[in-house]
């Protein structure tokens, strides 16, 4: 296992992790009928699909996401749940991405939502390091932007400010309304991994939408206390997806040396319903590429460095080389490389034999 990238072996943890809890391997193909996505186009990270003619003249995509192509074919009976994980190779902005993630959809209940919350703080956990997962609801902002009186206009606007946490916008929009401002303003400042944000943002709710939504989110958090992954769990509202998609818990993961999330997921009843499902639908995505980028600022470093001049017998050199690597990485050089770290140097220049 030490041979393999992170990538690879955040493969094996995870896919070991989601088997454990009943879920089972999807597959699909490289291609979907393009329509699919231009259908959905708001729910995809990028608008830059790559597309070819297909046979029958039907135009295909090389798939851009997973996610669709589970709801479409998952089964849409009372009782019928569908647990599934994959490792796909997806394609954004003319770049391939390898993500994992899972699937859990069908007749949901909240075991099934919380399961899912879990596997994502598990996940972040078994990827090693510090890390966080921000939750939010999208059906308790969606209920207080409604309560609000904003268009949907406005409440999309409103939703953009949320995530940059612009006051500024928030208290514009909302003009003279004083009982707006005072919901957005909380909404805005709430962030913490205690009980108390809950209670905070209870105190501002009037509608039983609101508090309905909260409700959720409250059952939610007792499960994370209990499970013992609270301390890594932060409600922060500043967290949001498309409300057109979206309509419970959304999440996002955040690992310890990385700038950006490294998981993303969340409660799409909404997409289910659009794409003619009666069902209910959750899951995330682990982006692995992120996970190499942190390696290869660490992949840098060698246990042994080995210098020589070229005047260093090479049988000698050998030796050398492979004494050190019974004990960690080596490298054999013939000058100190640049942007390289060691932890001990053996020099055998001009004959010298010096290890510091």
């Amino acid at each position: 296992m030490e041979l393999l990238k992170n990538e690879e072996r955040a493969v094996f943890a995870l896919r070991a992790l989601y088997r454990r809890y009943g879920y089972v391997g999807y597959k699909m193909s490289q291609f979907e009928e393009y329509d699919l996505y231009v259908r959905n186009k708001d729910f995809l990270l990028s608008d830059r699909i790559i597309t070819f003619s297909g046979s029958g003249g039907r135009l295909l995509a090389l798939k851009p996401d997973v996610t669709l192509s589970i709801v479409k074919n998952a089964p849409d009976a009372p009782g019928a749940v569908q647990k599934l994980y994959y490792n796909e190779n997806v394609y954004r902005d003319y770049r391939e991405i390898m993500q994992t993630g899972l699937e859990c959809v069908g007749d949901l209940g909240d075991y099934e939502i919380a399961e899912v919350v879990l596997l994502a703080a598990k996940s972040l956990q078994l990827l090693g390091g510090r890390f966080v997962l921000d939750i939010s609801h999208m059906g308790l902002v969606a209920a207080i932007l409604s309560s609000c009186g904003l268009t949907p206009v406005e409440q999309k606007q409103a939703l953009a400010y949320l995530r940059r946490k612009n006051t500024h916008e928030l208290k514009a929009l909302c003009g003279g309304n004083d009982d707006a401002w005072k919901k957005l303003s909380e909404l805005a400042a709430c962030r913490g991994n205690d009980r108390k944000v809950l209670e905070t943002v209870s105190r501002v709710l009037t509608t039983e939408e609101e508090r309905q939504a909260l409700s959720e989110l409250e059952g939610l958090w007792r499960v994370l206390e209990g499970s013992g992954c609270a301390g890594n769990v932060c409600l922060d509202f500043s967290v949001g997806s498309d409300m057109g998609y979206y309509s419970g818990v959304v999440f996002r993961g955040y690992l310890e040396g990385i700038p950006a999330s490294v998981l993303s997921g969340g409660q799409y009843d909404k997409l289910a319903e659009k794409m003619g499902k009666h069902c209910r639908a959750i899951g995330f995505a682990v982006y692995l590429d992120l996970l190499e980028a942190r390696q290869e600022e660490t992949d840098d470093s060698v246990d042994t460095l080995i210098l020589h001049d070229g005047t260093t017998d090479t049988a000698a050199l050998t030796l050398a080389a492979e004494a050190a690597a019974k004990d960690g990485s080596v490298l054999v050089a013939g000058a100190a490389p640049e942007r390289r770290r060691w932890k001990r140097l053996v020099d055998l220049r001009k004959g010298a034999i010096r290890n510091d």
